[in-house]
């Protein structure tokens, strides 16, 4: 079988997210890992594009629409449509899939606790069931 889904090749994602957005593909593992024991590529595209911009808008806002939010995805290429498009960069083989892991959450940023909140303390919202509710029932245990 010919192997067309090589680096530099532009395809559409199908499914996620991310669906109908054009990437390309950075690298493919044709074999599979031990984690994704299917064919998959490590795939770069933009999620945000430009919006339009006028010159009536001020700097702020042309700074605003002018952001570009990219993606890097590790995606199983069935979910892959490739293009006749393709493009002629040099492109990293270092990048793997387990270079794209996501370290530890703790060390990322430390949790808030589940009580505070930016707004203060509220008393809590009840259905009414609660002994100390005044409800119309008492409840017995």
């Amino acid at each position: 079988m010919v192997k067309f889904l090589k680096p530099g090749k532009v395809v559409i994602l199908l499914n996620g997210r991310q669906a109908g957005k054009k990437a390309v593909i950075i690298n493919n593992m044709d074999d599979g890992s031990k984690e994704r024991p299917y064919s998959h590529a490590i795939v770069a595209g933009i999620e945000k594009y430009p919006l339009k911009v006028t010159k009536d808008m001020n700097k702020k806002k042309l700074s605003r629409r002018s952001r570009v939010k990219p993606f890097l995805k590790v995606v199983n290429v069935s979910h892959l449509l490739p293009t006749r498009y393709g493009l002629d960069i040099k492109v990293s083989t270092r990048l793997t899939s387990e270079t794209l892991k996501a370290p530890p959450r703790s060390s990322v940023c430390p949790r808030r606790s589940r009580g505070s909140s930016k707004r203060g303390t509220s008393p809590a919202r009840t259905s009414g069931s609660s002994p100390s509710s005044g409800s119309k029932f008492p409840h017995t245990l």
